[in-house]
């Protein structure tokens, strides 16, 4: 009992909130298509990174924490862009943040590819000769013992040679690895976790959980420029090119003492005008990011206004029951004129007029212009998403509700609330428990969760609203207790009567009655007790009341009203057609009874007027000729 109770006070706790300071940084770098990001990916145990044959798909340097399974070691893992010789467009930009992020490394994981050796690995590796105390090489794509033979070659530049090395191989040998297929990635966790310092990890008890924001909008719009804007550096790679981002950048920063963690995602475009598979799963990671974060902050160009991919994405945002801000980025660029503002505003609101609750706000993330005012409505909306009401309050207020306002009266329009409560925070569901769920329009259940939302305090934050029957119906019980009795195990069996006397009036099942002997003589069936007489033993039998006295049960008294014996037929007949289409079979269809065919009656025989006498043919097998026959009746025959 003591254990029980120890182990409920241990569920009961909420959860601890923590985060790590000062965890140690491992960098993943190499040149492009080495598997950095397939080895980034087998390390987190997760499909983080977009991983495709494409050279330089990655672009910005993806940062996690990673945990191995079998150690309690913490840090965190960074997958970066490719180095290269020959670069265009973006190329200088990805290199230049790969550089950047090896200063603060404590770890250099130097990626290289068993099968060949290229003038980037080479130049790569001068670069990396002034950090060589805290580079490891790792060989890629060793896929069997037998290719390890062919990156020996590598050995060339000593970085498998230095004392850190010896600490996790004896004979100073680079590790072989198929990032892959899992080869030797168990040796390549112990080596990790033996180049690094875990003594500067220290452990933050959080009393809040960090409110989460996913930035989401078409291509274009500075989705990573606001990324920057809030967390107070150039994590992001900025550029005027569309689609600069590809796979979703986090970062964490602090407000007011409110801690956040926001993500940088790609841009959204047409299904129709995504034709790269490189593009279609950095869409799908971005779409997937709303199912992680509390807030989504929906990026619109000002100066191009509302699209049809603007209403889907926040369609999708409203539907997850995340709290959405609209900002109107670019408002530096558009013209000064009076009630600008308002008018954009009010056009936005036009077109998502089942959005009206979600905040506009007019934004510059390039000079920083409105951003405290987002960030002061971002903490509101959390505040209203995580709010709980209790059942009593809930309940006074639909009722009020409905009283004031009742729905509209009819045959098929009838029903009543039995019970409501509010079913979760974050995002805020209700459930409201009435007779009849589908006779409630659609237009009273918008108004229901308008009224949710005005007078309960949460007008900035969609309301998820579900109707639930009440009351099981008798179709689908009856169908519960058919699958309980078609089981292996088979109904239940009835429970036994209790030992001892029988109450006065009753004769069990199967006794025999006062005055028969009962030696040696069968008994073939129960047998009904009469009324009180002496027996010729003098025995008083058993008194049994008569029928009109007993007292009849609750269900055979309501089963007597005439409205509940229409209800009963309706339910029986129901049963019966479940029972017949069940028996049918599932391809089976409904067959119409046929209605016997009326059967045509014979129209009786008239007689034949009268007529003249006519003579027959002579028969053929007669010798002599037949007298003629008379159709007529009343004339004479004439002779022959």
């Amino acid at each position: 009992m003591k254990q029980q109770i120890e182990t409920v006070e241990e569920t009961t706790n909420p959860p601890k909130r923590v985060r790590y300071e000062g965890l140690p940084l491992v960098v993943i770098a190499g040149r492009p298509n080495v598997g950095k990001s397939t080895l980034y990916n087998r390390l987190l145990h997760k499909r983080r990174a977009i991983t495709d044959p494409t050279p330089g798909v990655t672009r910005d340097p993806i940062e996690a924490e990673c945990h191995f399974r079998d150690s309690d070691r913490r840090f965190r893992l960074v997958d970066t862009g490719g180095f290269k010789l020959e670069r265009e467009g973006l190329d200088g930009l990805v290199v230049e943040k790969t550089l950047a992020s090896l200063v603060y490394a404590d770890l250099v994981i130097f990626l290289v590819d068993a099968k060949e050796v290229t003038p980037e690995d080479e130049e790569f590796a001068q670069l990396l000769r002034r950090w060589s105390d805290k580079v490891l090489l790792v060989v890629n794509k060793a896929d069997s013992p037998e290719r390890d033979s062919m990156a020996w070659g590598h050995l060339r530049w000593g970085f498998g040679k230095g004392k850190a090395s010896r600490e996790v191989q004896a004979d100073g040998a680079p590790l072989f690895i198929s990032a892959e297929h899992g080869r030797n990635i168990d040796e390549l966790e112990e080596a990790i976790i033996r180049r690094l310092d875990f003594s500067k990890i220290v452990e933050v008890e959080l009393e809040r959980a960090p409110i989460r924001l996913a930035i989401l909008g078409k291509p274009n719009t500075g989705k990573s420029t606001l990324l920057n804007r809030l967390l107070g550096e150039d994590k992001s790679i900025v550029s005027d090119q569309p689609g600069t981002t590809r796979d979703p950048v986090e970062g964490r920063f602090n407000f007011k003492k409110r801690d956040f963690r926001i993500l940088d995602t790609a841009g959204i475009r047409r299904k129709a005008k995504v034709h790269d598979s490189v593009e279609y799963y950095s869409v799908t990671r971005a779409i997937k990011s709303v199912q992680d974060c509390d807030i989504v902050l929906h990026m619109i160009d000002a100066r191009e206004g509302l699209t049809d991919q603007d209403k889907k994405i926040a369609a999708f945002a409203a539907e997850a029951g995340r709290g959405v801000v609209f900002i109107l980025n670019k408002w530096d660029e558009m013209p000064d004129i009076k009630n600008s503002f308002e008018a954009a505003r009010d056009k936005l609101r036009y077109f998502f007029g089942q959005m009206a609750w979600a905040p506009v706000l007019p934004l510059s993330a390039r000079d920083g212009f409105g951003v405290d005012k987002l960030m002061n409505t971002i903490v509101t909306i959390y505040a209203q998403l995580t709010k709980e009401i209790e059942t009593s309050a809930l309940m006074r207020a639909v009722e009020g509700w409905i009283e004031t306002t009742p729905p509209p009266v009819g045959p098929r329009t009838r029903w009543k609330l039995r019970y409501a409560v509010q079913t979760s925070s974050n995002p805020q569901g209700f459930s409201f428990f009435v007779t009849r769920p589908e006779a409630v329009a659609e237009a009273y259940r918008s108004f229901l969760r308008n009224r949710l939302r005005e007078d309960l305090g949460l007008d900035k934050v969609p309301v998820l609203l579900e109707l639930k029957p009440s009351r099981q119906g008798w179709v689908e019980r009856k169908a519960g207790i058919d699958a309980v009795s078609k089981a292996p195990g088979g109904p239940r069996p009835a429970p036994k009567a209790p030992s001892g006397d029988m109450p006065s009036g009753r004769v069990p099942s199967g006794s025999m009655p006062a005055g028969k002997p009962s030696g040696g003589e069968a008994v073939s069936g129960p047998s009904k007790a009469k009324p009180s007489r002496k027996t010729p033993s003098g025995r008083a039998s058993v008194k049994v009341p008569p029928k009109s006295s007993r007292v009849k049960p609750a269900r055979a008294k309501k089963a007597q009203k005439p409205e509940n014996r229409r209800i009963a037929a309706k339910e029986i007949k129901a049963v019966k057609a479940a029972r017949a289409r069940a028996a049918a079979g599932p391809g089976a269809r409904p067959t119409k009874p046929r209605s016997p065919k009326p059967q045509a009656s014979k129209p009786r025989a008239s007689k034949p007027p009268a007529s003249k006498p006519q003579a027959s043919k002579p028969r053929a097998p007669k010798p002599r000729a037949s007298k003629p026959r008379a159709s007529g009746r009343g004339q004479a025959k004439d002779g022959a």
